[in-house]
């Protein structure tokens, strides 16, 4: 169960979960650095594959990083439910951006994107010697950078993360039963962490109300 903690932020709350809020749990034996390092081999163009809540926000926002220490300039666009074509403003952006150094465009949720879309997208990348680096839930024809998963022990690492700075502890048992509930999506998971601690602080505060009274 969750035990009592002091009043405070939800530390699960959107802010604390976004992309690059939270830092991604590789697996043993890979880093930031061997990704960057494929990404540059396949001529600054990839993808990273994987299922819903598993990681390729968090991940890709660390990536945006490094390639920018590596010398390229990330411009990123993100894709919202149903979208199947690129911003409006997405190619002066990009050239806007290509003046001061080598771009990378950098697409969140690639697969939204109708074929055509993808089609003229790459196509401008080619022959203007840009990079592409994408997240999609399949493969979608582009050398592979990484392929996310979950597993139980990801998610007691991310929520231990997410709560190392509370008075307060998540037992294990509960973990397991959200990662089960969702089908491994950690995402869903923290969402449902997010009800349980707001129940839990309404909770403490009837009970101080009612020791006043």
């Amino acid at each position: 169960m969750l035990e009592e903690r002091p009043a405070g932020e939800n530390p699960f709350c959107t802010r604390c979960i976004r992309p690059g809020a939270v830092a991604y749990c590789f697996p043993a034996g890979v880093s930031i650095e061997d990704l960057v390092d494929r990404l540059c081999i396949n001529h600054w163009h990839g993808q990273i594959v994987g299922p819903h809540g598993s990681g390729k926000s968090t991940l890709l926002a660390r990536i945006l990083t490094a390639v920018e220490q590596a010398g390229r300039q990330p411009v990123f666009f993100e894709l919202h439910d149903g979208q199947r074509r690129m911003p409006s403003d997405w190619r002066r952006k990009t050239e806007l951006s290509a003046v001061t150094a080598p771009v990378i465009v950098v697409v969140d949720g690639y697969e939204q994107l109708s074929v055509w879309s993808r089609f003229l997208l790459k196509r401008y990348c080619s022959r203007r010697h840009f990079g592409l680096l994408v997240t999609s839930h399949v493969p979608v024809d582009l050398p592979d950078i990484f392929r996310t998963s979950t597993s139980l022990e990801m998610a007691q690492q991310v929520v231990r993360q997410l709560i190392q700075k509370k008075q307060m502890k998540i037992s294990m048992e509960i973990i397991a039963e959200l990662f089960a509930r969702h089908g491994g999506n950690i995402r869903e998971l923290l969402f449902d962490l997010y009800d349980l601690y707001e129940q839990q602080l309404n909770m403490v505060d009837g009970r101080r109300r009612k020791d006043e009274k």
